[in-house]
């Protein structure tokens, strides 16, 4: 079985964009020549029939003034370019339409032209015999005659000025396939350069460094560590600048994303280090001297249970937020009462905290149509929040409503309250407001991650409002159920950003 080393569809042409575009030029500017070459002979038939009518017209006034010429005077006519015959003599070429506009002195008559050679009109090959003509058959008051006018000079003057600008227009197609190619060519320089240089940057690995540094220059220096370099196009290349906006726009994103990558290993890699050195720390522990020891053993055990409790949270969180990321999340969605769901957290975590206090205030039912399990987790997160963040003895309120066509749900503490520097980041993952109490609250930085992320899924948004050494107050805002037009499991993506406030 052989194989198309280029990868080409068998009995499909393939061509470049500067032949498909040279060609067209090519074809367009031929026919406007043909369309203007088209124009000219029609002018030039439409000022030799005028032409002609008019020294017909004069030749038939004089007829009438001083009657038909004799034979021999006719035969002295022979020697200009115009004859006038008794009687109606036969005529050869082609007959006109009568409908043809003439003057009142050859009104009525019949017309012929007579191209001479076929060969007259070719502006190919010279004309090599014949006359071109023009017969007028009169017959006024019963007196016929004919009136044969030569052409020749006229056409000829015609033809061979047309000879030469077929010429030229020949010299301008053929100079103009070269001229065309090499100004597509051109235009297309850039875009060819950032094609080949991004097929390169496949392979950037196995360069070296020589290389590496031709190829970055070629692309204002983009690589995996330069993306916040851009592409600069000249100010007279304005179509080329839409592509260029569009790559460096498509390299904005790219960048930022790369960067969040970068920036979620690493915060990943530090959360998971430190229990694991905790959990190293205290199996050497036991190893010396612990083993007979049991306060000492049961301190080590008790400390590597509570670092693989906050290893295992962590490994969860970061696996809730991969799959997210990777959209592949099961979202099951159902019509429910928010309030309920927000008064089942509430009763769980009374019954877990006794150091807080709680308080609710419920404004009736609120409708939502989303996934209830997620929604129960994002209401979970933001309760522990509070709870971790409010001093024991402190009062944290939820409230349920329905405002401006919205369903609202917000957590309320009484808490030592974010900064407004700290408040645009909140929601980053990993974000801690005070690194120093990371160890003592024990979260991940994770959790507003993750609300967010789930609300965002469900077409809604957070509203945070927070003073520093008296509280804050997070508040979920989804879209009202339309109980009358769900049949959907899944909901896309509406990407809405948090709004916040301070």
């Amino acid at each position: 079985m052989t194989r198309n080393p280029n990868n080409k569809p068998p009995g499909r042409i393939r061509s470049s964009i500067v032949a498909r575009l040279n060609t067209r030029l090519f074809f367009r500017l031929l026919g406007i020549y043909f369309c203007m070459d088209l124009l000219l002979c029609l002018l030039f038939s439409g000022g030799l029939f005028f032409y002609a009518e008019r020294q017909a017209a004069d030749i038939s006034l004089l007829v009438q003034e001083r009657g038909v010429p004799t034979a021999e005077a006719s035969a002295w006519m022979q020697a200009g370019d115009s004859i006038v015959t008794a009687g109606i003599s036969e005529a050869q070429g082609i007959p006109l339409p009568g409908w043809l506009p003439s003057p009142a002195e050859t009104a009525g008559g019949v017309r012929y032209f007579d191209p001479g050679d076929t060969e007259l009109f070719s502006l190919v090959t010279f004309h090599t015999g014949g006359v071109t003509s023009y017969t007028l058959q009169m017959d006024p008051d019963g007196t016929p005659y004919t009136i044969w006018l030569d052409l020749s000079a006229p056409a000829s003057i015609f033809l061979f000025a047309a000879r030469v600008l077929l010429i030229c227009q020949l010299v301008s197609l053929i100079s103009n396939l070269f001229k065309n190619a090499g100004s597509i060519k051109k235009v297309l320089r850039p875009i060819q350069e950032l094609a080949a240089t991004a097929a390169k940057l496949n392979n950037v690995s196995g360069m070296s460094p020589e290389e590496l540094k031709v190829l970055a220059g070629k692309l204002d220096e983009i690589n995996a560590t330069h993306l916040d370099q851009r592409i600069n196009l000249p100010g007279t290349q304005k179509e080329l600048q839409t592509l260029a906006q569009a790559i460096n726009a498509m390299l904005d994103r790219i960048n930022e994303a790369y960067r969040s990558q970068m920036r979620f290993v690493s915060d990943a890699s530090h959360e998971l280090r430190t229990p694991i050195a905790v959990i190293q720390g205290y199996a050497n522990l036991l190893n010396r001297w612990g083993k007979d020891d049991p306060a000492t053993r049961q301190e080590a055990i008790d400390a590597i249970r509570q670092e693989a409790d906050s290893m295992k949270e962590l490994v969860e969180q970061l696996l809730f937020l991969a799959r997210g990321d990777n959209d592949s999340m099961h979202i099951q969605m159902e019509a429910f009462d928010l309030t309920e769901v927000a008064a089942e957290v509430l009763r769980e975590t009374e019954m877990i905290d006794q150091t807080h206090r709680f308080a609710s205030h419920w404004d009736g039912a609120v409708p939502v149509f989303a996934d209830m399990g997620l929604m129960k987790q994002c209401l979970r997160i933001l309760v522990d929040n509070s709870i971790k963040y409010t001093p024991a003895g402190g009062l944290i309120t939820l409230r349920s409503s329905v405002a401006d066509g919205a369903a609202r749900i917000s957590v309320q503490d009484e808490g030592q309250g974010i900064d407004s520097e700290s408040l645009p980041h909140i929601f980053e993952r990993f974000y801690r407001t005070d690194v120093s109490r990371a160890r003592q609250t024990g979260g991940t930085g994770l959790g507003l991650a993750i609300a967010k992320w789930i609300v965002d899924r469900h077409g809604g948004w957070f509203e945070v409002r927070s003073w520093p050494g008296v509280g804050t107050r997070m508040t979920v805002v989804l879209p009202l159920a339309n109980l009358g037009g769900q049949s959907d499991d899944s909901q896309e993506d509406p990407g809405a950003d948090a709004r916040q406030s301070a």
